[in-house]
C-alpha cells in the first residue's frame, strides 16, 4: 500500500481535496479530527497540555482550543511546547490509521498532515500530494474563517516552508487557486496514477 501525503499552505484547500478523495474509497487520515480527539476530555493530550497551559481547559475538562490559540499568539515561543506534545500523538493515531488501510487490502491511504515537511515526516511517505494556491487566495479564505486575525494568519503562515519549496519537493500538484468545487477532476487524475503505481487498472 502506498503512504500517501496530502500537504498545502494554510487555506490552499487541502481539506476539499480529501474529501474528494474519500469520495472515490479511499481512506483518508484527518489530521485535524486527530487533534479534536486528543484535545476531547479524555484524550491523551489533555493531561500534558493542560499541565503546561492549565488556562487552556474547557468546562467538561478537555482543551479549549480557542483558549489554547489565544495564549499561543501571545507568546508564540510555547508553539514548540505544544508541538512536541502533540506531534508524536498524531503520528501515533496515524500510524494505526495505516496498519487498518493495509489489512483491508485499500491501494493507497491520504494522510493528511499540514506541517508535512517543516516536521520531515515527508520522509516517511511513498507520494505526496501537494494544493497550492497564491498567498492572497488564501489569506482571504482564512480570514474569513470563524476566529481568524490578521495576527494569527501571520503566526500560521510563518511556520509554514515558502510554497515554492514544496511545489519543488511533491508528486502531484492540485491548483486550488479558483473555486474549490473545481479540484475533483484533479483529485480522479491522481487517484488514477496511485491506483496505477498500485497496480491497479485505473477508474472508469
Amino acid at each position: 500500500m502506498l503512504k500517501v501525503a496530502l500537504t498545502g499552505s494554510m487555506a490552499a484547500g487541502k481539506s476539499k481535496a480529501a474529501r474528494n478523495f474519500a469520495r472515490l474509497g479511499a481512506p483518508v487520515f484527518d489530521a485535524d479530527a486527530a487533534v479534536h480527539a486528543l484535545y476531547a476530555p479524555g484524550g491523551e493530550a489533555v493531561r500534558p497540555l493542560l499541565a503546561l497551559f492549565p488556562a487552556a481547559a474547557d468546562a467538561a475538562g478537555g482543551v479549549d482550543r480557542a483558549k489554547l490559540s489565544r495564549m499561543l499568539q501571545d507568546d508564540p515561543g510555547r508553539l514548540r511546547d505544544l508541538e512536541a506534545i502533540v506531534h508524536p500523538l498524531v503520528e501515533k493515531m496515524r500510524a494505526g490509521f495505516v496498519r487498518v488501510a493495509e489489512k483491508q487490502g485499500a491501494p493507497y491511504a491520504i494522510l493528511d498532515i499540514p506541517l508535512l515537511f517543516e516536521t520531515g515526516a515527508d520522509k516517511a511517505m511513498d507520494r505526496i500530494v501537494l494544493v497550492t494556491a497564491p498567498e492572497h487566495v488564501r489569506r482571504a479564505r482564512a480570514l474569513a474563517r470563524p476566529g481568524m486575525t490578521e495576527e494569527k494568519w501571520r503566526l500560521l503562515e510563518s511556520r509554514q516552508m515558502p510554497q515554492e519549496e514544496k511545489i519543488a519537493r511533491a508528486d502531484f500538484i492540485i491548483d486550488a487557486s479558483g473555486p474549490l468545487s473545481g479540484n475533483a477532476e484533479q483529485v480522479r487524475g491522481i487517484h488514477d496514477a496511485l491506483r496505477a503505481g498500485a497496480g491497479i487498472r485505473p477508474h472508469q
